[in-house]
């Protein structure tokens, strides 16, 4: 707030026409758009009393030397200007409501190059990458068709080094756009060769890896984000990109501002399998679900979203994690890690305890998703202890009769609570409580198939049971788990992919792709955003506390009375759980 005590001097760039809370005592701006001038206008006197603005108008406009702006909305706002004795916001509410529609029009244009439809909307809800791990091209939607840029970033590599660690991510500050063609120009030369030049070291993030990777001609595209060697130049600090510049680029110096944890979220959604947010102190699936579920219930009921769906919600809480019971997430998990708990029902690990790889005894499971899992675990349970259900074969008697499927029967009994709350579900509701435990990281949503990963997997000689999808295989088996103290423990549950399946399938109903298309319905994309978005803002709370885990205590207990103590007696109220079969 400028005032007598405040002789500031702010230069600022088009950025400070909306979003920046300043009250300027005197204002000068270039000639810009109408609905800029507006903008910048209210960064004057912004909390009332007077200021001066003055415009700077040009002798001539000319086509040649406005950008970024177009010469016809400059005209306009001249000519708007010649009317106007001041420009506060009464003078211009009056102004703009005395126009006629043509002049408003001129100063308003509405000229977009590409409208959103409803059918678009829907699809742009999908985020699910295509079969080659590229997503949605959503360029045309955010940026004009000018706006080509890499971003481009400088850091020191060694040149024995192949490439930037897979933690290094670059701030803000560090990142300067370049038009992708340039950039292209200098990295790769202008012969059509796909080869960046030997001397020019630079690398692009590769989101299905989860590493930098070398920096191809065809990999240059608008958006991406670029790390370049900062030996190669290319950049001056009074300048920005300069492709003739040859000495060594200065790099910042590292931030120690940023949150462990939003390092932690930023690299978990930088990769397709990474489990960064699993990071913390160790937990199991039932205590960590039930924080997840009491937070969510909290959001909610500040929402004052209506009970019914605030217990559904915790009930996404409690089930969110279930699919890290499954051996591939457990090996990620060093047992030779100071500290490791006794147990085969973790959630969550510290830092140094993390293995590069998920492994099951038919081989690596690349691209492993545990959410995934877990949801396929809801579809396990009501297939094994109730297919009769609404949410599976119940409407669909008549109809596999018909096509000679015989009727299945219950392969198990029902657990305790947590399992029956599942179990008395609606139809409708399953729906929505598979698809919120599915979507909680963003990885797995409206779709379901195979990613890059899954085509790689190569199953042992013999092993009929296919591809696996986003790391699960037909037949994979989550053992009998805890979920809360008080309940006895889930069944076994053996996973089958038929939800991924188009059609009725005569095993789990109808398919996923299905039930996500009647939830876009229902609630719409938006609704349906928000309510992954509660979750996920749940799952990442929960994910901070310090909360000691009661059965991690217990389970040390166990595996390690005190001195001199004899076993005798000496039995913790909850024993480790057995791994159950094998996938």
């Amino acid at each position: 707030h400028c005032t007598a005590e405040a002789d500031r001097i702010i230069v600022a760039t088009q950025v400070v026409e909306a979003g920046v809370d300043i009250s300027a005592g005197s204002l000068v701006t270039d000639l810009a758009p109408w609905s800029s001038l507006v903008q910048r206008f209210g960064r004057a006197a912004r909390y009332g009393g007077h200021a001066t603005v003055t415009v700077l108008v040009p002798p001539k406009i000319d086509d040649a030397d406005e950008q970024p702006y177009d010469s016809a909305s400059l005209r306009a706002a001249q000519e708007a200007l010649q009317k106007l004795q001041d420009v506060s916001l009464g003078s211009l509410e009056t102004f703009e409501a005395e126009l006629p529609e043509q002049q408003r029009n001129e100063l308003y244009p509405y000229a977009p190059a590409h409208l959103l439809l409803r059918r678009e909307y829907d699809e742009l809800f999908d985020t699910t990458p295509d079969l080659t791990g590229a997503d949605l091209d959503i360029a045309r939607f955010i940026r004009s068709g000018d706006e080509r840029d890499c971003l481009v970033f400088w850091d020191e590599v060694p040149s024995e080094q192949p490439a930037p660690p897979a933690d290094r991510r670059p701030r803000r500050e560090e990142l300067c756009p370049v038009p992708f063609l340039l950039l292209r120009e200098w990295l790769c030369g202008r012969e059509s060769r796909s080869q960046r030049q030997p001397r020019l070291r630079a690398w692009v993030w590769d989101w299905i890896d989860g590493a930098w990777k070398d920096a191809a001609r065809e990999a240059l595209l608008p958006g991406r984000v670029v790390c370049v060697d900062a030996a190669c130049g290319g950049y001056l600090p009074e300048r920005g990109f300069a492709p003739d510049a040859k000495a060594r680029v200065p790099v910042l110096p590292p931030s120690a501002t940023q949150p462990a944890f939003a390092a932690l979220q930023e690299a978990a959604d930088d990769s397709q399998d990474g489990e960064n947010l699993s990071i913390a102190q160790w937990k199991t699936i039932a205590t960590h679900g039930a924080e997840v579920a009491d937070e969510a219930a909290a959001i909610a009921k500040a929402m004052q979203l209506p009970q019914p769906l605030i217990d559904l919600l915790r009930l996404v809480g409690r089930w969110h994690d279930v699919g890290k019971a499954h051996p591939a997430f457990q090996s990620r998990i060093d047992p030779r890690a100071s500290g490791h708990p006794d147990r085969v029902d973790l959630a969550k690990a510290p830092a140094g305890a993390w293995l590069r790889s998920y492994r099951c005894a038919d081989g690596e499971r690349r691209g492993f998703r545990h959410e995934l899992a877990s949801a396929l675990a809801l579809f396990a349970l009501l297939e094994q202890c109730r297919p009769d259900h609404p949410a599976l074969l119940g409407p669909w008697r008549q109809a596999l009769a018909a096509l000679g499927h015989p009727w299945p029967q219950p392969s198990a009994q029902v657990g305790g609570k947590l399992a029956q709350d599942v179990l008395a579900l609606s139809s409708a509701d399953f729906d929505l409580l598979a698809y919120l435990v599915a979507a909680h990281h963003g990885k797995v949503r409206v779709a379901l198939h195979a990613a890059p990963a899954d085509q790689d997997f190569v199953p042992p000689k013999g092993d009929s049971r296919g591809l696996p999808i986003r790391g699960l295989r037909e037949g994979d088996v989550l053992p009998s788990l805890l979920l809360d103290p008080q309940d006895p423990p889930l069944p076994e549950l053996t996973l089958t992919l038929a939800p991924a399946t188009l059609g009725l399938s005569p095993r789990t109903g109808r398919s996923w792709r299905e039930r996500t298309l009647g939830l876009q319905e229902r609630f719409g994309p938006a609704a349906l955003a928000w309510l992954e978005a509660l979750i996920v803002a749940a799952d990442r709370r929960a994910s901070r506390w310090p909360t000691p885990c009661p059965l991690v205590q217990s389970s040390r207990m166990h595996a390690a009375p005190p001195s001199g103590a004899s076993n005798a007696g000496w039995q913790a109220s909850d024993p480790p759980l057995s791994h159950g079969k094998t996938a």
